[in-house]
């Protein structure tokens, strides 16, 4: 069901995550979110101008869809909280034994050898993971998705899309033990966050964000568990989510330290299985390809998805020029009709990989060059007090 989406064309938008504010130095350091924000002074103000900053950000840069930054995960390895927010607390988990061999929950090419050696970023990502052990039944534990959309919708009347690691990328990262088969761990993972995202979606979330499938990365090589059960797994995780909510999957190559996890990467592997994703949006990376696989993707989803690209990078500091932007947004809509286009980053600008202000003008990038397609198409333009000349402070 289109929420969030469903009167805009060419909607604005970035991934999840932004660089945290130098001065936003709490932590959760594994409490509850509500244990945390309403009983530790320090890290409620801390979080809730985090917050509030990062959204101003994303309004003055004219965004339609803002997020909170993710400012629940602590300030951490390459970003380890993305895992590690859901490892710390659902059920079913126990920290892993001190000295065993890490997983390393990818087939992508190239991955595993860079995180097996000694002087690699890939090895310190790795190495920090501290993937916990299932022990006993999975369940939503206190993930708490709703209270932390809440504080950050009331701060705004755009709507705030919440976005969560997918149950799939969590069971490739344990150490599993409880479970007799790795399928049915991956399915309790799946419903134990379904759990969670019907609690998010009743209170009012307009856009549920589930990353991270794993169907892109493997490169068309089946592990463990099958494409198929992959998929399964997947809309048992958003099952009856559709009826409530808009339900986006977000698919890119990889965030720590602005890593690519895949060399070569290519979508091609994963084209039949995208559409079989009971979601109302996929989201590909475009900006480092120059769009080079946008026609193929959008041949794959039926007219019910949307498709939404990454008009920036999160890996490079240069700023893209609106003019690029608009170049990219041009050759996507040979594939797509505008109604059906979202624009966004590749992935998140957070997880170390660079800082708040490159954040912000890669931001304003994404409307000014969505504002010059919009103009050529007749369209409504988004205001960008960012961008207004009357405000530029010389």
């Amino acid at each position: 069901m289109f929420v969030a989406t469903k009167s805009i064309a060419l909607a604005t938008t970035i991934t999840g995550s932004l660089p945290r504010p130098q001065w936003f130095t709490q932590n959760l350091e594994g409490r509850p979110f509500l244990t945390a924000f309403n009983g530790d002074a320090v890290y409620r103000e801390q979080y809730g101008d985090a917050v509030a900053a990062l959204i101003s950000d994303q309004t003055r840069a004219g965004l339609d869809i803002v997020t909170d930054g993710e400012m629940r995960f602590d300030l951490d390895v390459g970003g380890r909280s993305w895992f590690g927010y859901a490892f710390d607390r659902m059920d079913g988990l126990a920290p892993g034994n001190p000295g065993t061999t890490r997983p390393v929950g990818s087939l992508r090419r190239g991955f595993a050898q860079r995180a097996g050696t000694a002087g690699d970023i890939m090895s310190e990502f790795i190495d920090t993971l501290r993937p916990p052990r299932v022990v006993s039944a999975v369940g939503p534990g206190s993930l708490q998705y709703d209270a932390i959309w809440k504080v950050a919708q009331r701060l705004t009347a755009r709507p705030v899309k919440m976005g969560s690691c997918c149950g799939q990328m969590l069971d490739r990262q344990v150490s599993a033990g409880f479970y007799k088969e790795r399928r049915d761990q991956l399915f309790a993972f799946s419903r134990a966050l379904n759990e969670e995202y019907q609690r998010l979606a009743d209170a009012g979330c307009a856009v549920i964000q589930v990353e991270e499938p794993c169907l892109h990365g493997s490169g068309g090589i089946e592990g463990e568990i099958s494409f198929k059960d992959y998929v399964a797994a997947f809309n048992v995780e958003v099952a009856g989510l559709r009826q409530k909510t808009e339900v986006w999957c977000h698919t890119c190559w990889g965030n720590p330290f602005a890593q690519r996890l895949a060399q070569a990467p290519s979508y091609k592997p994963a084209l039949p299985y995208l559409d079989q994703l009971d979601v109302d949006v996929v989201t590909i990376e475009a900006a480092e390809n120059d769009g080079a696989e946008i026609a193929e993707v959008a041949a794959a989803l039926s007219a019910d998805k949307k498709l939404c690209i990454g008009v920036v990078s999160h890996r490079s500091l240069q700023v893209e020029l609106a003019e690029n932007i608009a170049a990219l947004i041009r050759k996507a809509l040979h594939s797509v009709p505008p109604e059906r286009l979202l624009l966004s980053s590749d992935c998140g600008f957070g997880r170390q990989g660079m800082s708040r202000t490159h954040a912000l003008y890669k931001m304003i990038a994404i409307v000014r060059g969505a504002n010059m397609v919009r103009r050529e198409l007749g369209l409504r333009e988004s205001e960008i007090a960012a961008a207004d000349p009357r405000f530029r402070v010389q």
